[in-house]
């Protein structure tokens, strides 16, 4: 940032007072300019034991494998957010169950956050974000193909806990890219 939005002067780098970390400050007007991590948000979506994965037809990544996942918008919560994405990405209507991971990307300065859930009635198709969708076994996840660290965690952890017959809460931290 180079011009404050509040008042378009020129905005400079300091640690305000009462603050310990640097921040892009206006000079004239005195606003602060926070830049805080974006939430991504998704869901690990289940039908007849088989878990529904989309590949990429967006950078970056374009190609590769993904749960359906995307930022959060502001004025909705994390689940109408995993939801909206599941219906973006793969044309599919879901019942969330529950949260299941939480995923701090601190390189990129994201947290993502993964539901559980089960896709209605079995349909989907790929949205504009996606080449293809498809349903697959936890024996047929494309491990070498998935799009992001994130996406892999979560999919280890779901593989995990459906074999102890007992989901859990996951968090992890990730501070290099792949």
């Amino acid at each position: 940032m180079r011009y404050c939005s509040e008042c378009g002067a020129p905005v400079t780098t300091r640690v305000p007072a009462g603050d310990n970390l640097p921040r892009q400050v206006c000079e004239r007007c005195n606003t602060i300019h926070y830049v805080n991590p974006k939430i991504v948000t998704g869901c690990v979506l289940t039908h007849e034991n088989r878990l529904l994965l989309c590949r990429r037809a967006i950078e970056p990544r374009r190609g590769y494998w993904t749960v359906p996942a995307g930022f959060l918008e502001c004025h909705e919560s994390m689940a109408d957010g995993a939801a909206r994405e599941a219906w973006e990405e793969a044309l599919a209507t879901v019942e969330l169950e529950a949260l299941f991971a939480v995923i701090n990307v601190l390189h990129m300065g994201q947290v993502h956050v993964m539901y559980r859930g089960t896709l209605v009635g079995g349909r989907h198709a790929p949205g504009p974000e996606s080449l293809e969708t498809m349903l697959v076994g936890i024996d047929e996840i494309p491990w070498h193909d998935l799009a992001f660290p994130s996406v892999r965690f979560t999919l280890e952890r779901f593989c995990e806990d459906l074999r102890f017959g007992s989901f859990g809460l996951h968090e992890t931290s990730f501070d290099a890219g792949p």
